[in-house]
């Protein structure tokens, strides 16, 4: 591949992240992965506490990428069509008409996914995986570009219902925002301290698109020309077959996370301008593809022992290419 086409792919990368900048202070892994979650066509499950920027995070990269956005607050008391929308008898035209609802957008932000029950959550599965809503029994297509980001609080549990595995499974990555860093809040009080706050910069229009649809098609042509030697895949199976096969795993990871593991290394390496995926991007790539499938078995998680110490031990033990 030539050096150039590798250069200009990073710079286009470098713009948007530099946008991104001018509202999100720090997460800049985060902000890599988000991206990384568009060029490769997945859909993200960003945790975080309240006030971390999870919904800002998204917002402004549908802005970077002049992409329409909605946002749906999941509650109790949410019904399906509530996402997917309805068709009404129109009187006058003695028809029925669809009523769309928010889904029919590029980037779909479900806050909260885990305040509604799994009826309600259900309505997003085709969406995520066929890119298509069916509503009395007529199917519509989605934007070939749709995206959902997924919101969850980890500190709260009562009043929610748990992702089944297999909706867990449809997100390409699991994502944390933890709280800035002392000087990435030192920052963001001195923004606010002069009328800068994120929300104002993003709603003035400062932020630029950078990425447009034609744009995202080439990095990803770009991305499947990269060379993953056969020893590298043969690491990254045996991350992967490795936490099936740990005494504390109930379950591990499947397949699917075979598959977005590479895809996800390769991205990592493209927008570090490499050619070529080392361990080290498997490695970076790992926690965020896992994490979110593995399930351990009881006895183990009641002696403490959390999904990421889990994957640092397998980590650990997987011998390393060469």
């Amino acid at each position: 591949m030539e050096t150039e086409q590798m250069q200009r792919l990073a710079e286009q990368v470098e713009l948007a992240r530099n946008e991104i900048r001018k509202v999100i202070i720090g997460h800049e892994q985060v902000i890599d992965l988000a991206l990384a979650t568009i060029v490769c066509q997945g859909h993200a499950l960003l945790e975080g506490v309240p006030g971390v920027a999870k919904t800002l995070l998204v917002k402004t990269m549908a802005r970077v990428l002049g992409q329409p956005f909605s946002r749906v607050q999941f509650t109790p008391d949410l019904m399906p069509a509530d996402i997917t929308g309805t068709t009404i008898y129109h009187l006058e035209k003695k028809s029925f008409e669809l009523i769309q609802g928010p889904i029919f957008t590029t980037f779909l932000l479900a806050d909260e996914i885990n305040r509604a029950p799994a009826k309600t959550q259900s309505a997003l599965l085709e969406a995520m995986q066929e890119r298509q809503v069916t509503i009395d029994r007529t199917s519509h297509l989605l934007s070939s570009e749709f995206t959902v980001f997924a919101t969850q609080n980890p500190v709260e549990s009562e009043g929610t219902y748990p992702l089944a595995e297999a909706q867990k499974d449809r997100f390409l990555m699991g994502l944390s925002m933890d709280y800035p860093s002392p000087e990435e809040e030192h920052a963001l009080a001195m923004s606010m301290s002069s009328g800068r706050s994120p929300e104002s910069i993003l709603k003035q229009e400062e932020v630029q698109v950078v990425l447009s649809p034609e744009t995202i098609t080439d990095i990803r042509a770009t991305i499947m020309s990269l060379e993953v030697k056969e020893e590298v895949v043969n690491y990254m199976v045996s991350l992967i077959r490795a936490t099936r096969e740990h005494e504390a795993v109930l379950i591990g990871a499947g397949p699917r996370a075979t598959q977005s593991l590479l895809l996800v290394s390769r991205t990592l390496a493209a927008f570090d301008g490499r050619d070529y995926v080392t361990p080290d991007d498997i490695r970076e790539a790992a926690g965020p593809v896992i994490l979110h499938r593995l399930i351990l078995r009881p006895e183990y998680e009641m002696e403490g022992l959390t999904p990421s110490e889990l994957l640092t031990q397998i980590l650990q033990s997987v011998a390393v290419p060469r």
